[in-house]
């Protein structure tokens, strides 16, 4: 039986063509800054953002963690999401890595940050007090089904930070899903940024890296911290290859992940038991909510493993499925027939 993976896009296999890049690539030591094909990627993801400079890191976490560590000193903070990845999943890494702590302002259901409580958020000039650094935003936004953030809301933020001397950094993880669904170019979405992460490893489909993009300034900077936490990775050009085949073919398929994913919502949101409305889903992730007296989400993803359906329990009543690239609409068909099997509840 063959099994379907809709845990997380992190699963994708990379193509053909990554591959033969991969086996091809020039290669040189990228902590002494020599390795062409690393420094090619960087140029390329700088130029999809609008950035002057770019910077090739192992994971979407350490890409995040050297950009709050560049941006904030011991004992600063910075503003960010409730239900953020940087706040929810990343190992509190901000504060025990780089002494900065985080002020958490509650994420609304589209995954914005309220403006007004963005603003009350930040410290007044006080001994008692961190001084307020930095606002961290989610684009596209995990935890809050995977919704795009809009290119007018960012610059709203943009907007308050400069009135108040703060930097915003962006956690684009799935920057590309975002632009795919809002119909915009990555580098109107990142225009607001003073720094933006992005995974290839994600819906882009390359095995492994992300990408920080700023001014030329930051990244050097950034550099520094990527060395003193393990990301100096010397000839990593075999994984860059990798990551520039994905930009140069990968990004114009995601609107199919994203009508896969609403396939599935209209197909999970019709059965008993269920609760989702399919409007939330715009990209890629769909979250749904077991309703009592339903099983708990644990044992429906048991139920659908031994069915060859792979999914990932969020919560107790809680489970989500991410579309990506091998997912076609068959296999969401499939997926969808062995959910009726999980019946009753």
């Amino acid at each position: 039986m063959s099994t379907i993976d809709l845990r997380s896009d992190t699963v994708t296999q990379p193509t053909d063509a990554m591959r033969r890049a991969m086996a091809e690539a020039r290669l040189g030591d990228d902590v002494f800054g020599e390795d062409p094909t690393i420094r090619r990627l960087e140029e390329l993801a700088a130029d999809l953002t609008g950035k002057e400079a770019a910077l090739f890191v192992p994971s979407g976490t350490m890409a995040n963690l050297v950009c709050l560590l560049t941006h904030c000193g011991r004992g600063d903070e910075f503003i960010v999401g409730d239900q953020a990845h940087i706040f929810y999943y990343e190992q509190g890494g901000s504060a025990q890595v780089g002494g900065i702590h985080p002020r958490t302002v509650p994420n609304l259901t589209d995954g914005t940050l309220d403006l007004e409580g963005v603003r009350h958020a930040i410290r007044p000039d006080d001994v008692h007090f961190p001084r307020t650094r930095l606002i961290a935003l989610e684009n596209t936004h995990n935890r809050c089904s995977g919704t795009p953030l809009p290119p007018d809301y960012l610059q709203k933020v943009a907007d308050l930070a400069a009135a108040n001397g703060l930097r915003i950094h962006v956690d684009g993880a799935r920057i590309f899903n975002a632009a795919a669904a809002l119909g915009v170019s990555v580098k109107r979405l990142a225009g607001a940024a003073d720094s933006l992460s992005f995974c290839l490893s994600k819906g882009l489909a390359a095995p492994v890296g992300s990408l920080v993009c700023s001014d030329g300034n930051f990244v050097m900077q950034a550099r520094r911290y990527r060395k003193v936490l393990g990301g100096g990775m010397r000839q990593a050009g075999v994984l860059a290859a990798a990551g520039i085949v994905a930009l140069e073919t990968m990004t114009t398929r995601l609107a199919e992940d994203h009508a896969n994913a609403q396939h599935l919502a209209r197909g999970l949101s019709a059965l008993p038991g269920i609760e989702l409305n399919p409007e939330n889903v715009r990209t890629n992730i769909v979250y749904f909510n077991l309703a009592p007296p339903a099983p708990s989400a644990a044992e429906i993803v048991d139920r659908l493993s031994e069915r060859g359906i792979k999914v990932l329990a969020t919560g107790p009543n809680q489970i989500r499925a991410v579309t990506h690239f091998g997912i076609t609409t068959e296999a969401i068909e499939q997926a969808l027939a062995a959910f009726r099997r999980c019946e009753p509840w």
